[in-house]
């Protein structure tokens, strides 16, 4: 399993603690340090949708001129972005070999990283 995120995330540190509490195994792949290819932002965007991954509560989305959200309004757009501005991909994400997690959901963990 592999989480990805940024380690100074709230949210991320919340899950991180989750798994560790729930003896969960992951591998951690900081996004803000290694970046995230646009394979793998399509790979997700396939899954779960661009919308789900683009982040439109946070503060990196907030900081963004009205004209740029605008222009944010297809798949190409919004991974274009996603790679440019990692912190505005909604965290954490997990990869395990049968699901795709986004964000911290507990109830969602424990009905699919308890099995």
């Amino acid at each position: 399993m592999k989480v990805y995120g940024i380690k100074n995330c709230d949210t991320v540190k919340k899950a991180l603690n989750w798994l560790q509490q729930h003896s969960v195994e992951y591998e951690f792949h900081d996004f803000k340090k290694s970046g995230i290819s646009e394979s793998k932002l399509k790979e997700w965007s396939d899954k779960k949708g661009w919308e789900t991954l683009l982040n439109k509560k946070g503060l990196t989305w907030r900081r963004l001129e009205p004209e740029q959200q605008q222009t944010i309004t297809s798949e190409e757009t919004a991974i274009e972005l996603m790679q440019e501005k990692t912190s505005i991909i909604k965290r954490p994400v997990i990869e395990t070999d049968n699901a795709l997690l986004v964000g911290f959901n507990e109830e969602q963990y424990r009905q699919i990283l308890l099995k």
